[in-house]
């Protein structure tokens, strides 16, 4: 039998992977739009896509650093392992 809270927790596990992933690829591609518009030219669809770029990174990343602060936590919890300030 499956626990239904070990799932829960994975399967928030899972897309804290894949929200890490996908933020951390858009503030890389913003860096790399940033580096193409020094070397050419900044124009105004380079700047827009470097700032949504980064807006959705932001939103997507901040969550996902928050829940996996969580589940790493969680795991600590049912390890007994509560650390030196508890």
């Amino acid at each position: 039998m499956v626990d239904p809270v070990l799932a829960r927790r994975a399967r928030i596990a899972s897309l804290v992977q894949a929200g890490k992933r996908v933020g951390y690829g858009l503030f890389a591609a913003a860096v790399v739009l940033m580096v193409v518009g020094a070397v050419a030219s900044y124009e105004s669809w380079l700047t827009t896509t470097i700032i949504v770029s980064l807006l959705v990174g932001s939103v997507v990343l901040a969550p996902a650093i928050v829940f996996g602060y969580g589940v790493k936590a969680a795991e600590r919890e049912d390890r007994g392992d509560t650390g030196p300030f508890h």
